[in-house]
Order: structure tokens, then sequence, then C-alpha cells
């Protein structure tokens, strides 16, 4: 009811605030500007910290039951012969680590991260202990262009910039592009905030409806297509914004030459 929810409102507005372990998300913004400017000051607006950059170490070893599409996919273009690597947003090198537990890296795969500077410098840091191949690297987002392979897994939703205009900027287009774990609506393009526990940060949710065919558009062929409908986002107030299940594509280029 309108009225239990305009006195609700303060209450679950400052527990989304205290939130300190999992995910929990509040409101819906027409814009990752208009969410940013909505954060409680009492904690970071992005992963930009040191905080941020420890959270997960425990997947270096380990695979999600979410993950094992992507790697069914990635390993199949790297059979294919693809050895250039983008992993956008790939935090530490959570999935170089655990993913090369079932896939044999040829000698001459790159695999690079770009991901927020705190948490390239960890990245680094902990590669020089553990990255005895010397494959990973960490580097700035112009090296998508250009690359064998763009993965975004679970990243897509923090970024201030779209996939396809991600991709509108490069001066060659990725020959494929692998995403995972991102979070779409049937219909309704949005933001809102999400708590995790360290952070708060604008929180991407596309629309399904759009975000094929803006990739199509650039002259990508859509291979597989899969869901994750144990994953949702479920914002207080806002039922008819809400997610109930992330996604996951792989494409290839059309005409790669």
């Amino acid at each position: 009811m309108p009225g239990i929810s305009v006195l609700a409102r303060p209450w679950v507005r400052g527990r989304f605030r205290a939130h300190r372990r999992g995910n929990a998300y509040f409101g819906v913004y027409a814009s990752y500007a208009d969410a940013r400017a909505d954060i409680p000051a009492s904690l970071p607006a992005d992963y930009d910290t040191d905080a941020a950059a420890g959270l997960y170490e425990d997947r270096l070893t380990t695979i999600e039951t979410s993950d094992y599409p992507a790697l069914f996919w990635l390993r199949q273009l790297i059979d294919a012969g693809e050895r250039r690597i983008v992993d956008l947003g790939g935090h530490v090198g959570l999935s170089y680590y655990a993913f090369n537990r079932f896939i044999a890296y040829p000698a001459d795969l790159r695999w690079q991260v770009h991901d927020v500077p705190a948490v390239m410098r960890r990245g680094a840091a902990l590669a020089t202990e553990r990255d005895s191949a010397r494959q990973l690297e960490f580097v700035d987002l112009a090296a998508v262009d250009g690359c064998d392979v763009l993965m975004a897994k679970g990243a897509l939703q923090y970024l201030e910039y779209s996939l396809s205009d991600l991709l509108k900027r490069q001066q060659v287009l990725p020959r494929h592009l692998l995403v995972n774990l991102t979070p779409l609506h049937p219909t309704r393009a949005s933001f809102t905030l999400q708590n995790i526990g360290v952070a708060v940060c604008p929180y991407r949710i596309g629309s399904l409806a759009e975000f094929v065919p803006e990739i199509e558009a650039l002259g990508y062929r859509l291979i597989a297509h899969w869901e994750h409908s144990e994953r949702r986002v479920e914002i207080p107030f806002h039922p008819e914004h809400s997610v109930q299940s992330y996604h996951g594509f792989c494409f290839a280029l059309a005409d790669p030459s």
C-alpha cells in the first residue's frame, strides 16, 4: 500500500546503509549518475578500495556453478586458436587461476585483466607469487581493441558505460564476446544501488529485449544464450524493476576480417 511504503522507506534505506554481508539493493534510477548521487556517505562509492581488492580470493581455486557455461565456451574458443583474452572486471585474475584447473593454457596465451586500480594492484602483486607461467597481465581499457575474446563475467552491471558503447569505441572489434552473470530485465532498463558490504555501487540492469539486438547490430552473431535462474535482484518497493534471473551469452563476430 502506498501509505505503508512511504512510512517504511526510511527504515528500509537505513537497513540498506547498515548492510555489511552479501548483497542488498535499494532504489531505481534513470542513469548511473543519478544512482551514484544517491549513495549514502557511510561507505565508498565504488570497488576501488583495498577492502574490495581483498574480496573473493577464496575463488582462486574454486569453480562456482554459475562459472561452468563461461568455462565451457572459453575452452572451445581457446581450442579453436584464440589466444588474447581480455577479462573485463576480472578482479585479481580469479577466472584465470580457477579455470586453469580445467583448461590447459597454451604457452602463447595472454590473459589480460582490466579492473579498478586498487584491484589491479592487488592482482599484480598476487601474480608475482602465483602466476609462474607469466601469462596474466593487468591492463588499461585500450586492450579491448582487437582482442580475440572479450569476457565480462559479472562485470557489466558495475560499468558506467554499456557493452555496446564500449564496442563502438573500438577500432577493431573483439572476435568473440563471452558474457556471464549479467542481470537483465525482460523489458525495462534501469539502475539501482547495490551494497556489497565494503562499498555501495551503482548497479546497471539492462533490458534483455534490447541487449541482443544492440550487439547484433554491431556485426555479431549470437552463438549461445543461457540463464541463471538462481540469481535475482529484489529491489524493495519496485517489484516491476526487480530481476528474476541473470543471463550469459557467447557471440562471434560475423565477419572478423
